[in-house]
């Protein structure tokens, strides 16, 4: 990117959830992270990132904000990452979830909310991620499982010994059940923003990891 050029503009759904941790690895990169709260702040923004939280209250969230239709545009036309929870709004529910309204269905895949137990449940493990070009280590908190694959969506992304599906691309959409900001590592941040939404990223950007994000069953 030319030193004169302004850096990408990239949105985060800012409602609830981890959103934080996802604008530190944007900003790692090089990226302007701009917090999407309400619709003007969808102006000028190049990509979206829909972070983990818990996908009933974004629902609500989307609908009292006035969110729900301006982002809906945005995910049908524009790149955009959904994780966790941001993965259930993007896919299409696996029967009936008790959602207060149904997700944005732009990815189509089945999603199975907290299919993988409780937060205690939570855990973490090295995955097998072929477009960063080796193993990423994902970290899954009541995350969701992929339960179905439809046709022209590309596998990104599965668990070793099952190999389960955990991260899904349609085009400019890609959902991961996993939280890769919750980790050192950009690599996947960094495939999103040059690989699918085709942004120029500023030649100073941080290497391929950043500080360490602390998990949130460490915090107090």
């Amino acid at each position: 990117m030319s030193p004169l050029r302004k850096p990408p503009r990239v949105g985060v759904l800012s409602l609830q959830g981890d959103f934080a941790c996802h604008r530190g690895a944007l900003e790692s990169l090089g990226a302007e992270a701009v917090r999407v709260t309400l619709s003007r702040d969808l102006e000028g923004v190049e990509a979206l990132v829909m972070p983990g939280g818990e996908s009933t209250t974004m629902l609500r969230l989307l609908a009292a904000t006035g969110l729900r239709a301006p982002v809906e545009a945005f995910v049908r036309a524009r790149p955009v990452l959904g994780t966790c929870a941001g993965l259930i709004l993007l896919g299409r529910p696996q029967g009936s979830q008790g959602l207060p309204a149904p997700p944005f269905a732009v990815l189509d895949v089945a999603v199975e909310r907290n299919a993988y137990g409780r937060q205690i449940d939570s855990f973490h493990e090295d995955l097998d991620v072929p477009v960063v070009g080796a193993r990423f280590h994902g970290v899954f908190i009541r995350a969701p499982r992929i339960t179905q694959v439809g046709k022209g969506v590309e596998v990104i992304a599965r668990r070793d010994a099952e190999r389960e599906v955990v991260g899904v691309r349609a085009g400019h959409v890609v959902g991961l059940c996993f939280h890769p900001e919750l980790t050192s590592d950009l690599r996947l941040h960094r495939w999103f923003l040059t690989e699918v939404a085709k942004l120029d990223l500023p030649s100073g950007a941080a290497a391929e990891r950043a500080p360490a994000a602390a998990a949130p069953w460490s915090r107090s």
